[in-house]
Formats: structure tokens, sequence, C-alpha cells
């Protein structure tokens, strides 16, 4: 009986302590479904690498006064180096992947296997972090995908039956491969050092792979004939959902586990319904309620079987 109450005691303890990081998470998934419009109108601005590269190092310079002041100059040690870079690789490919995608398929396709993430991330977690799923948790992942889809299509499931993958589906399915592996692997390569300084040398690394993948492209722009809009937008993405959403990702990855900060992911087509409602470009649809209900319902059915099992923690993600 002792025992119980103590973990009982040790639960409760450490939800209460790690509560705001869910306030963080809804702010990040509202930053993340911003990107997809914003990105989709500048695509065609520049070549995909070249825009990522710019917005990488533009979040960088941004946020190295913070870290210089917080850390001072140093380098990190090669053990460190090497798991900056093996974390900003597969970041890399999401983002090329994503903005490669939008070139020849819609923010609607996108939005829907977007979905895909938290399926991904549970998958890979349980190979790489040795986690495991139980009915609970494979229960709430479906139902999570189950509402979002709903959402997307609207209720309309013969929409969903009718889906053509082209080029761009297959490249952002790839994407999505990545980025469930780079939730996993933030979980299972943190060494307790400052989250600022992952957050920005993974940023630096993931602007040299860019820069490697656009040097040919860099001579051949017109940077003076670029419009306004194309580099507001870049400043966005790199502020707000390059700089502060990795940031916030892999400070509660930490905290909560990636399987569940990944499904967050899940609200992602309710918020891009509410920016829409509220930025008048789109009007609330009835239909789309269940699609809500559903993913609430998952959200709450993964958070309280985790919560469940303290005695599991040290292996959760």
């Amino acid at each position: 009986m002792m025992k119980i109450a103590h973990a009982k005691a040790a639960m409760t303890a450490q939800g209460n302590k790690n509560g705001y990081v869910h306030g963080l998470m809804l702010l990040t998934i509202l930053l993340i479904a911003s990107s997809f419009p914003v990105a989709a109108t500048i695509t065609h601005a520049l070549p995909p690498a070249v825009m990522m590269f710019v917005r990488f190092l533009l979040a960088a310079l941004l946020f190295s006064p913070f870290v210089l002041v917080r850390n001072g100059i140093s380098l990190p040690s090669l053990r460190s180096s090497i798991n900056y870079i093996v974390i900003s690789i597969p970041l890399v490919v999401f983002f090329w992947c994503m903005f490669k995608s939008l070139r020849y398929t819609s923010l609607l396709n996108t939005g829907a296997l977007f979905t895909m993430v938290p399926t991904i991330t549970a998958v890979l977690a349980i190979i790489i972090n040795k986690d495991t799923i139980t009915r609970i948790r494979a229960l709430g992942i479906f139902i999570g995908t189950l509402g979002a889809v709903w959402i997307v299509f609207r209720g309309d499931w013969q929409a969903l039956m009718n889906l053509d993958l082209n080029y761009g589906d297959f490249v952002f399915m790839i994407g999505c491969l990545f980025l469930g592996l780079y939730n996993a692997l933030i979980k299972r390569l943190y060494r307790n050092e400052p989250m600022e300084l992952m957050t920005f040398w993974v940023l630096c690394w993931g602007s040299l792979w860019f820069l490697v993948l656009c040097w040919q492209d860099m001579a051949s722009i017109d940077w003076v004939g670029v419009e306004l809009n194309v580099y507001a937008g870049i400043a966005y993405l790199s502020l707000f959902t390059t700089l502060t959403t990795f940031f916030l990702l892999q400070f509660s990855i930490v905290r909560i586990g990636a399987t569940k900060v990944s499904a967050y992911n899940f609200l992602t087509p309710v918020f891009v319904i509410l920016l829409g409602i509220i930025l008048g470009m789109e009007q609330f649809i009835p239909i789309t309620l269940p699609g809500i209900l559903l993913v609430v319902s998952a959200m709450l059915l993964i958070q309280w079987e985790k919560d469940s099992k303290p005695a599991q923690r040290k292996q959760s993600v």
C-alpha cells in the first residue's frame, strides 16, 4: 500500500511539474499549422533548398545572441557534435520534402498525410528508444488519425477514397517518415545539455546541409528581384515556425516524450481551420465537429494512458 501511495504521489508531482509543457505544445502546433499556408504562398519564388538555407541561417543568427549570453563562446564536444549532425539530417530532409511537395500537390493532401507523423513516431520510438505501445495508446493513435482525416476531408469518405497520390504526395510522405525519425532521435540523443545549445547547433548543421544542396543555385538567383512578401514569409518561418518550434519541440520531447509530443500533430487540421476562421479565409463547417471531438478524445486518451504508468516512465517516449 505504501508503495502504491508513493507511486501515485510521484505520478501527480511529475504531472504537475510538466503540466505547462502541454500549453507550450498547443502554441507549437498553432505555429506549425500557420507554416503550411505561408510555405505554399512562397514556395515557387526560390528553389526549396535555397529557401530553406536562408530560413535556417536566419533562425540561427537570430538565436545566436541568446545562446552566447547564456552559454558563452564554446564549441560542443565531438560526441555532442555527432549527435547534432544526426538529429539535423532527418529535419533537413523533412523541410526539403515539404517545400518540394507543395509545388506539386495541395495543402489538403499534405494536411492529410501529415497526420501519419504520430503513428510513424510511435513505431520508430519502439525501435530506437525501446518504447512499448499499449492497446490504449494504439487505440488513441487510431482514433486521432481517424479524426484528423475526417477534418481534412470534411467527413466526405468518397473524397478520401478518390485521393490520387501524385509525385508531391510521395515526396511529402518521405518527409513525414523523416520527421518521425527526428522526433524519436531527440529523446535518444539528448545528453542533458542546455536545450538552447541543442537547438542552435541543429540549426547550424541544418544550414550547412542546405548550403551544400543549393550551392550551385545561389549564383543564378536575382536576390534583388525577389518580392518583399517572399522575404517576409521566410522571416516569419525562420523566427516562429523554425526557431521557436524547434526549441519548444526539443524542450517538450525531453520532458514528456516523443510519442506524446508527436500526438499533438493530430490537432494540426483543427488549428488550420481555426486560423482560417480567424483570418476570414474559411467558415466553420459543422460536419468537421465529429472529427474535432475524435482528435481531442485521442489526445486525452494518450495523455491519460502514459500518466497512469509512472513505473515505465524511463522507457517511455
